[in-house]
């Protein structure tokens, strides 16, 4: 069966370039976003968010009429479900999007649709998905209820791109596929093929969503090593960078780099699916997780010693004291703040600090709301001329691009080495 109209559901940093790709196909596409500006801003041909490439791309697909966005599900021949899948307190995944998406999907549903689960989810998601379905639509058969011989084939398929590179690495990574029944991966593999230049390696669904959570949980991991090293060589006066770059030049040692802590989506929240899931058996991945989500606290304590510092050399109250944080943003050179360790950093600073807070991060035009009122948004330049204390949070090109010679503050905290 040739897929004539694809709908993506959920048109955030993964589902707009998404749609875009199979846009590009010359595939009609149909976005469905519960965001109005989200949809109004696509169907003129823009972007509601900055990714390299993709402004181009939507912009091709809207005019050459290949790409259109709307607020509820119509039919098509395969829908793509990539909506946000955060953890709601204690660390548990709440799947509350998926289910909306799932259930109105289902309500447009025809024989011989293709429904691919695309969020970041614990195991059982897709089978937990095609249950939501089929409760909506007795009138058709499900994977669980018929096997290959069912109306509606259902996957899962985790993306796995870079932000900043993710129209690229969209077509040229290879693709997990996890199909409930081989003709389920069968399709939703034929699906995928219309962009995507690497393999599709094909498992079930299970295996596929566990994939997802250990590419991720492996990292954050590895960036937790990093980060604990951080704390230990501040302790021992050691600079960790230097510690680093000797380690790895042993054959077998690739050890990342430390800095405030993880952010994203996906790093910072989806080792949580595996520990919610295996609570007594994921002991290393939950510590992990603690040593990184800890990382800001200690940040905080090192701005207050700078502060402490600042005050002993001089006759000033720390009510005059101006704190420069430079950087939002969860990783450089982007402006996606979801998760970032920089904001919690900068609203502890803000919360804590009883003088001004100055924040530079050139990739954004406004402060996220909770911290409009706390901080101040200034260019780098001005930060540097203004501030006391200096707290290096996200390493963007333009801040590695400053000479550390023409810095005049002796109170500094680096988080990402960019000036050791």
């Amino acid at each position: 069966m040739i897929f004539k109209t694809i709908s993506v559901i959920g048109l955030g940093y993964i589902g707009l370039p998404t749609a875009a790709a199979f846009a590009s196909c010359q595939r009609q596409v149909i976005g469905i976003d519960i965001k109005e500006h989200a949809v109004a801003t696509i169907n003129r041909g823009e972007v509601h968010f900055a990714e390299p490439d993709l402004d181009r791309a939507v912009k091709a697909a809207v005019e050459g009429g290949f790409l259109r966005a709307a607020t509820r599900p119509q039919p098509a021949d395969a829908f793509l479900i990539a909506v946000p899948t955060p953890f709601r307190g204690d660390h548990l995944p709440d799947m509350a999007f998926v289910q909306e998406a799932a259930e109105s999907v289902a309500t447009v549903l025809k024989k011989g649709d293709l429904v691919i689960l695309e969020s970041t989810s614990p195991v059982g998601s897709t089978e937990q998905m095609a249950q939501w379905m089929a409760a909506v639509r007795p009138d058709l058969t499900f994977p669980q209820q018929a096997g290959d011989a069912a109306d509606i084939q259902v996957a899962y398929c985790p993306e796995r791109v870079l932000p900043g590179q993710v129209m690229a690495e969209l077509r040229k990574n290879d693709r997990v596929i996890g199909g409930m029944t081989d003709t389920c991966s069968q399709r939703a593999s034929e699906l995928y093929r219309l962009f995507v230049e690497g393999e599709c390696v094909v498992t079930n669904s299970r295996t596929a969503e566990m994939c997802k959570l250990t590419e991720n949980s492996f990292r954050d991991v590895n960036i937790a090593f990093a980060n604990e090293l951080s704390l230990i060589c501040t302790q021992q006066g050691i600079n960790v960078w230097e510690l680093i770059r000797l380690a790895n030049r042993h054959p077998r040692v690739n050890i990342l780099q430390p800095g405030p802590g993880v952010g994203g989506h996906c790093i910072a929240v989806d080792p949580w699916f595996i520990v919610a899931q295996n609570p007594d058996l994921a002991r290393l991945i939950r510590t992990a997780r603690e040593v990184n989500d800890g990382k800001p606290h200690w940040v905080l304590e090192q701005v207050q010693q700078q502060v402490a510092n600042c005050l002993m050399a001089s006759d000033r109250r720390g009510s005059e004291l101006k704190i420069a944080c430079l950087g939002l943003a969860f990783k450089p050179d982007i402006d996606d703040l979801r998760e970032s360790p920089a904001v919690q950093v900068t609203g502890m600073i803000a919360a804590w600090h009883q003088g001004t807070t100055l924040v530079v991060e050139p990739n954004v035009q406004q402060l996220p709301a909770d911290l409009q009122e706390k901080v101040t948004l200034v260019t780098l330049e001005d930060a540097l001329q203004q501030a006391d204390v200096l707290v290096m949070l996200v390493d963007h090109r333009q801040f590695k691009a400053v000479d550390p010679s023409v810095l005049t503050q002796p109170w500094i905290v680096d988080t990402k080495g960019v000036w050791k």
